[in-house]
């Protein structure tokens, strides 16, 4: 893109083109956290992973993902959008392509690691590179809300594209097919997206900061994914939690008291906006993670589904999400983010709750879709409006930033939310079948006794993110947020 001479105003960005690009990146980004989970099996029969190695397959993207998200949403701001955009499409792309031309188990848990560092950029530069391109509030939220979309049908997809192409081609092709995508989108970025950064704040990078955020998160998370094999009494998921709290106490000293230009200045802590909806999109995450992760437990281990069609199962809830998501991004202009926050949560938590109507006996149609629908609606009217809340009220030159705090919640609530319920859960069938009771019972019926406590503790976790919103919320009109600019915005 050029200027005029003589005018050295920035040309208007190739809008449609942004919101493209910056939804297939962010599709194909959560796909990768689902996609290889049917085809596990695959691979541990071929390059020989072991039980307890094989969660690493998924983990090693995850772990990286969550703890690289805050230092790529502010490398976003300082050393350029699109600049940092591109890198991550293209690390993404050469990782997968070395995932999948793997021929050892440690080189495929190295590529999905850098795949996780891929992801972590690519994630917040795009909702980032959305909320600074598209400058009208309306615009806007509708841009945020395809994304969301976007996000939420990858994430219930990959469940059904991974079976899809495991079974027709090979595992090895769910991380090929990222590398044409990712290459591509890396090219048309250089041409269509509008470049955007702080040069000031570029020259005085706060390392530091970057170091002890990033080692801490990843501490933490590893720690959390742990649990589900050694447990949370263990020296080892205590030892790796309390470094990982550690780095994060660092982390505060340094950004508080230390940094001359810190990677997260605490002052944006002060936007009550911003705070409140990073901890309701915290309780959403917790919620969302443990319903799809039970879901597809139920219909494998009990309704006697093959993975493929467990994920075919999810297309009913992916469509909802998505034209749920298109529903919520016109809604917010027209009832404000606030309402629609505190609505969307408690939906979610009522699907929650009529997921304990699942039996032994029971079916998909007669006890999964009804609630896994309302879920879907409850999801999108809480993902978008947070979302939304989450990366207003900052200044463009930290927009980044913010995007980087509300996917760090989302993932990190979701880790946190998935490794508390599955242990519970687990806790409640291992009682179940030791029971003087247990042989009346069978293996299923305990399985569904856990399952049980889990959808009641999400639906509670539904309801605790939804008080959240009503009472921390700021309240603003939405006429009156529409026509504010972003620095005030809802």
């Amino acid at each position: 893109m050029t200027t005029t001479p003589g005018n050295q105003a920035a040309p208007r960005p190739h809008l449609r083109a942004t919101l493209l690009l910056a939804c297939l990146a962010q599709f194909m980004v959560i796909l990768d956290v689902s996609v290889v989970n049917v085809a596990l099996p695959s691979i541990r029969r071929h390059l020989g992973f072991t039980e307890a190695d094989l969660q690493w397959v998924v983990n090693g993207y995850t772990v990286t993902f969550a703890g690289f998200l805050l230092l790529g949403g502010r490398a976003a701001d300082l050393l350029g959008r699109r600049r940092v955009f591109v890198a991550g499409l293209v690390a993404f792309a050469l990782a997968s392509l070395a995932g999948g031309l793997s021929d050892s188990r440690s080189l495929l848990i190295v590529a999905r690691a850098v795949q996780g560092i891929g992801g972590a950029v690519i994630a917040p530069a795009s909702l980032s590179i959305l909320t600074t391109t598209f400058t009208e509030p309306a615009e806007r939220n509708r841009a945020v809300g395809i994304w969301g979309a976007m996000g939420g049908g990858g994430g219930a997809a990959g469940v059904v594209l991974g079976g899809l192409i495991t079974q027709a081609l090979s595992w090895r092709w769910i991380l090929f097919i990222n590398v044409p995508i990712g290459l591509a989108a890396a090219l048309a970025a250089r041409e269509l997206i509008a470049e955007g950064r702080d040069p000031d704040a570029a020259r005085s990078f706060d390392f530091a900061g970057a170091l002890s955020a990033t080692g801490g998160l990843s501490l933490v998370v590893l720690a959390i994914v742990r649990t589900d094999a050694v447990g949370w009494g263990s020296a080892q998921v205590l030892g790796l939690l309390g470094a990982g709290l550690a780095l994060l106490g660092a982390f505060v000293v340094i950004e508080g008291r230390l940094a001359t230009a810190p990677l997260m200045p605490l002052r944006i802590y002060r936007a009550r906006t911003l705070t409140a909806a990073n901890l309701v999109v915290l309780t959403l995450g917790a919620t969302t993670f443990g319903m799809w992760f039970f879901c597809t437990l139920y219909l494998q281990q009990v309704l006697g589904y093959s993975p493929l069609e467990a994920g075919l199962a999810f297309l009913p809830m992916t469509s909802m999400i998505v034209a749920a998501s298109f529903a919520a991004s016109r809604a917010v202009g027209r009832f404000g983010a606030k309402r629609l926050l505190v609505a969307g949560m408690l939906t979610l938590a009522v699907g929650q709750f009529l997921f304990l109507r699942i039996s032994v006996g029971g079916g998909f149609l007669n006890e999964l879709l009804a609630p896994g629908l309302l879920s879907a609606v409850g999801m999108a009217f809480a993902f978008v409006p947070g979302t939304i809340c989450a990366t207003s009220g900052v200044s463009p030159e930290e927009a980044g930033l913010a995007s980087g705090l509300v996917n760090t919640a989302r993932l990190f609530g979701g880790a946190l939310g998935l490794a508390v319920l599955a242990t519970l859960a687990t806790s409640r069938t291992d009682a179940d079948l030791r029971r003087p009771t247990a042989a009346i019972h069978t293996a299923d019926a305990a399985l569904v006794s856990g399952f049980h406590l889990a959808f009641l503790l999400a639906g509670v976790l539904g309801c605790t993110g939804a008080v959240i919103a009503a009472v921390a919320m700021p309240r603003v009109r939405a006429r009156a947020a529409a026509a504010q600019p972003l620095a005030a915005e809802i």
